[in-house]
């Protein structure tokens, strides 16, 4: 019950995630400010929609999960390497297209590792 529960929340928040950056026009400029390679950028919304919707339909199970999972970790990466400039220096996360526009803080690696535990409940 509660796997389903964590797949069903993740599945939403990354359908979420990738639906809102399809239709922020500044996200690929956010993106790259993260410092995304310029070619993973039109990728990124996409696949979030695709990996939520197979985790929220409990498709090819367990592998939306582990890809999710794969995909926060590449994620808190690009956070934690914008962590190390100076505050002021920080872009908007834009995780959520323009509606997470402030800057990147702890806050914004507190949320995946909190998404990558979802993940880990489906999993195991």
């Amino acid at each position: 019950m509660i796997g389903t529960v964590a797949r069903i929340v993740l599945g939403a928040l990354l359908l979420a995630s990738g639906a809102l950056k399809l239709r922020d026009p500044s996200w690929p400029g956010a993106a790259r400010a993260m410092g995304a390679p310029r070619w993973s950028v039109p990728f990124v919304a996409p696949l979030e929609i695709v990996l939520g919707a197979g985790l929220a339909a409990g498709v090819a199970e367990p592998w939306p999960a582990w890809l999710a999972l794969a995909l926060l970790g590449a994620f808190s990466a690009a956070l934690t390497r914008v962590l190390r400039r100076p505050r002021e220096e920080r872009p908007a996360c834009a995780c959520f297209g323009r509606w997470s526009s402030k800057p990147v803080g702890a806050g914004s690696l507190l949320r995946n590792g909190l998404l990558a535990g979802l993940a880990v409940v489906v999993l195991f």
